[in-house]
């Protein structure tokens, strides 16, 4: 397709997100199926009329996934563009309501969408061949080590990013957090009455708080979460005790419906299929909404997590990569993508903007992000792989 070829329908964002699941199963999904899961909300949320269609792009841009659709070479012609891919979607125009415009208008440089989607594999093809198209990607925590670790990824620069702009635990040697999300204890309160698993603990325990349990099919927030149940404290879980963890897990496995897709995980809570869930804030969100409040969620001992910008080994971009990263810090324009997708703004300085009435749906916020632990991406970056292969082996016997 030509680079200015946009096509505008709801319809085709979700096919496309239906066939990133169905295709995109090489390395790096791992760390971008919460971002694909945010947008498949968006959908739901548009064709329920819950959000109009201006505010839903506005969102996608926010977001980072505004669907452009550009052919690599028309994308690299550019002598002064910023290139980010993202796991795509709906067709629409730009990104320049939250990020494009105001960019464009202060340097003069066009900021582009490949919504393609940024797989580990892709991004490692593009630079061994030296044919790299895109500048930055929104990935997530352990692709950002495991990567940058092995020579795919620039060392992030911090003299034109500011790292003190979002917490510690999140900036990175070859990235830094763009938004926050979290795994939380979600919980049907029709069924467990007055009773409130506060803690994974409860979660584990079947006798005082009974029925079925999902947490996702994947060792993100299950490790922790079952060290936390065998009683391992914040400042403990990590390195992860990968051999206790699995025993844990093992004692309530034939009670635990894994999910692989957000909307999965919402379903088995919404229909009453499960009793307690390990999913996503987004989606504990929608759940309450669409239940009238009798599924519940709090954010005691929750796994927060980041989005997470990453730039090229031999982006066309160069250093004004950096410098449109700096700008997505913005606090108004991260949180323009809380309002519509619940993904939590990095920078801190966003938390005072948020409206009274949203904040305690802000996972990075100071009352709900001291409650949780913040999920560490170096040992991810060493073990993940491994690790994963070994517990979908474990699940399955």
């Amino acid at each position: 397709m030509a680079g200015n070829l946009h096509i505008s329908s709801a319809w085709l964002l979700s096919y496309l997100i239906d066939f990133a699941v169905q295709h995109g199963q090489e390395g790096g999904m791992f760390d971008n199926a919460f971002m694909k899961d945010c947008v498949e909300l968006a959908v739901e949320r548009l064709r329920r009329g819950e959000i109009d269609q201006r505010s839903f792009m506005l969102g996608c841009a926010a977001l980072g996934v505004t669907p452009i659709f550009l052919d690599a070479k028309s994308a690299a012609a550019q002598a002064k563009e910023i290139v980010m891919v993202n796991w795509g979607g709906d067709a629409l125009k730009h990104m320049n309501t939250a990020w494009g415009e105001p960019y464009t208008k202060d340097t003069g440089i066009k900021v582009v969408i490949d919504g393609t989607g940024p797989s580990e594999g892709k991004m490692k093809a593009m630079v061994d061949a030296k044919k790299v198209t895109w500048d930055v990607a929104d990935s997530g925590s352990g692709t950002c080590l495991s990567m940058g670790q092995v020579g795919y990824l620039d060392e992030f620069d911090y003299t034109i990013v500011d790292k003190n702009k979002v917490p510690k635990a999140f900036v990175y040697k070859w990235g830094i957090a763009n938004y926050l999300f979290s795994y939380v204890i979600a919980y049907d309160s029709g069924k467990l009455k007055d009773k409130v698993p506060k803690t994974w603990a409860d979660y584990w325990n079947l006798k005082e708080f009974p029925g079925k349990r999902t947490m996702r099919k994947d060792v993100q927030s299950t490790m922790e979460a079952a060290l936390l149940a065998d009683g391992v404290p914040f400042d403990k879980i990590y390195p992860i005790d990968v051999k206790r963890a699995f025993a844990k897990i093992k004692e309530i496995k034939k009670d635990v419906i894994f999910w692989s897709a957000g909307a999965e995980s919402q379903q088995l809570l919404r229909e009453g299929e499960v009793t307690i869930g390990n999913i996503w804030n987004t989606r504990a969100n929608a759940l309450v909404k669409d239940t009238d409040g009798r599924v519940k969620y709090h954010w005691n001992q929750g796994i927060l997590c980041p989005g997470v910008w990453v730039v090229l080994k031999g982006n066309p971009a160069g250093k004004d990569v950096y410098k449109w990263i700096a700008s997505t810090q913005i606090p108004e324009r991260q949180v323009v993508l809380f309002k519509l997708f619940g993904n939590g703004p990095a920078n801190p300085a966003a938390a005072p903007l948020v409206p009274a009435e949203l904040r305690p749906q802000d996972p990075g916020s100071p009352e709900n992000a001291k409650l949780q632990l913040p999920i560490y991406a170096e040992w991810y970056g060493e073990h993940q792989a491994k690790v994963n292969n070994d517990f979908l082996d474990m699940i399955a016997s």
